[in-house]
């Protein structure tokens, strides 16, 4: 993705009552090691009150360029798209960009 701007993933996921641990044994590894980016400025995940098999992750970046190597580093193609994605029956991404960027360090 080419752009200077930070960039905010907003993902909702659907799981299973029956994959959900596992789901969310993949995302506690999947998390730190996505912080652990360079350019990774925040990752949060929360489940729905009403459907716990209902998630949204909120993961912010630097700019398209660490959203890049985030979506091509081994950790998430491993982990989100080898074991997460074959669990989930139902995936939506948004791609966001702020309307008045703040300033960043």
């Amino acid at each position: 993705m080419s752009t200077d701007e930070p960039v905010v993933v907003i993902a909702h996921w659907q799981t299973t009552k029956v994959s959900l641990n596992a789901v969310l044994d993949h995302i506690t590894v999947l998390g730190p090691q996505s912080l652990a980016e360079p350019g990774c400025l925040g990752y949060d995940v929360f489940h729905s009150v009403d459907d716990p098999t209902s998630l949204l992750l909120i993961e912010h970046y630097r700019d398209g360029a660490a959203l890049d190597a985030h979506l091509s580093s081994p950790h998430y193609q491993e982990l989100a798209v080898g074991h997460i994605r074959p669990m989930l029956t139902d995936r939506h991404v948004e791609l966001l960009r702020p309307v008045s960027p703040p300033a960043l360090p």
